[in-house]
């Protein structure tokens, strides 16, 4: 209701003289361009994949710029002869791309490459516009995404170490003496070196926090190994649909997006499976081509559920052109982590996005019905789709065989009041048959890991207790 107005001293405002409060006006996103720049094939001299398309490579680019929120306003390919030590681009290329910037009102350039400290400064002040290589861009994207306490610790570990590495001769404007007591003597501490000092004091508390994180991570994976809680752990190429598959697989609600590095965060649930037996999901972050090894550090933490994970299941996008190349760069990531993919027998293969691949282009049948991969290869993959849900059945069922191999089957009879040591067996074993004797007995066929039959024995086959234990092949 519009105030009245008055005819005394004290009457309200007049309508036409109250300013109105306008809405809060989102500012627009800022103007970016993306500039692929890659070495001619007989210039690249095995520095990077060729078998990568350009066209792909680029796209790849402008989906993680565009995971930054921006407005890419170009996009450009560069076929380089040569890498120009001052600005990695030759002088013809930064001069069509400084009039670009112009006219465009570009104000952030994204460079899909590494560059140095030396040339993203020179870029910088050629373009007059920010510069970002494929390094710094992912790391903004991590900067936005962490939500949790532990991945902002990691994110915020690999942008110090990044910062760090920046810190050279572009800052020689700020490199100048303070400090010092004039009288006493001897040079200040120049501004440079300060800053160093300061970044390199953050980086070590925040080591120490990632090593409380890391312990604490491992006095869990030690109460699982007590349990005997088989660790399934979840990696692929970004936006291969790991979410998607850890939410069909748990019911839970992680951010499942069709973008790069949607989510972050670590994330693991606790989830039977159909046949009995309960797991734990890890969902890791993804992996990338050229991930900076700044990330691997930092993520460590979090990848070591990878390495010590009793299955590791291998997400492929069957549907992209680059899915082969794309698991190459998960392989190497891998080994980064000391995992072998050649012979490591954890590791199974399965391809996603079935529903958006045809009957015709697809390398399985349909149906998903295939044997689970290890790592040599020599089973075929386990095709699924994550959104749909084909092929789930077949999968868990592939994970459930997998765990049993290590398992073993034994036959127990229990004495009437042996109740603790039932409930024992049914938290932690896979009870297949159960009979009552007619003495009060009851017979149980169960399976359980090796060493959880040994546990078994230990905790409750003493003279105490009435317990018959028989292995069976």
């Amino acid at each position: 209701m519009k105030p009245q107005g008055g005819n005394g001293a004290g009457g309200a405002i007049a309508d036409h003289a109250r300013p109105e409060r306008p809405y809060p006006v989102e500012p627009p996103a800022t103007r970016a361009a993306v500039i692929g720049a890659y070495l001619a094939p007989k210039a690249d001299r095995g520095r990077t994949r060729s078998d990568r398309t350009v066209d792909n490579r680029l796209e790849e680019a402008i989906g993680l710029t565009e995971a930054i929120g921006v407005n890419v306003v170009h996009r450009e390919a560069l076929s380089l002869n040569a890498i120009r030590p001052a600005t990695f681009l030759g002088s013809g290329h930064v001069a069509t791309l400084k009039r670009r910037v112009a006219d465009d009102k570009i104000a952030l350039v994204i460079v899909d490459t590494t560059l140095s400290p030396t040339q993203q400064r020179n870029l910088e002040r050629d373009l007059n516009a920010k510069v970002l290589d494929r390094t710094g861009l992912i790391l903004e994207i991590f900067g936005e995404r962490a939500q949790t306490r532990e991945g902002r610790l990691q994110v915020d570990f690999a942008h110090l170490s990044y910062q760090k590495s920046r810190l050279v001769r572009s800052w020689t404007h700020l490199e100048r003496q303070r400090g010092s007591l004039g009288f006493i003597g001897g040079p200040g501490e120049t501004q440079i070196e300060s800053d160093r000092r300061q970044l390199q004091e953050r980086i070590s508390r925040i080591e120490k926090e990632l090593a409380s994180v890391r312990r604490t991570r491992g006095l869990h994976r030690n109460q699982r190994q007590r349990n005997r809680i088989p660790v399934v752990a979840l990696v692929g190429y970004t936006n291969a649909g790991k979410s998607t598959l850890f939410n069909r697989l748990t019911g839970a609600g992680v951010v499942a997006k069709d973008q790069l590095f949607a989510t972050l965060d670590p994330t693991a649930r606790q989830v039977a499976l159909p046949g009995g037996p309960s797991i734990i999901l890890s969902d890791t972050v993804g992996f990338i081509s050229d991930l900076p090894t700044t990330l691997v550090a930092a993520f460590r933490a979090t990848l070591e559920e990878v390495i010590e994970a009793d299955v590791i299941l291998h997400i492929r996008d069957v549907s992209q052109p680059d899915s082969d190349i794309q698991a190459q760069d998960v392989e190497d990531v891998l080994r980064q982590l000391g995992i072998d993919p050649e012979t490591d027998d954890r590791i199974v293969t399965v391809w996603n996005k079935a529903d958006l691949i045809s009957a015709e282009d697809c390398p399985l049948p349909m149906n998903g019905g295939t044997a689970a991969a290890n790592g040599n290869g020599s089973q075929r993959p386990l095709l699924v789709s994550a959104l749909t849900g084909e092929g789930i059945d077949t999968l868990t069922s592939a994970i459930e065989a997998f765990l049993s191999e290590a398992d073993t089957k034994a036959q127990i009879v229990l004495a009437p009041h042996e109740g603790a040591a039932m409930n024992w067996l049914y938290e932690r074993g896979q009870v297949v048959t159960r009979d009552d004797l007619g003495d009060g007995r009851v017979s149980l066929s169960v399976v359980l890991a090796i060493e959880r039959l040994d546990q078994f024995k230990k905790q409750f086959c003493s003279a105490k207790h009435d317990i018959q234990v028989s292995a069976e092949a």
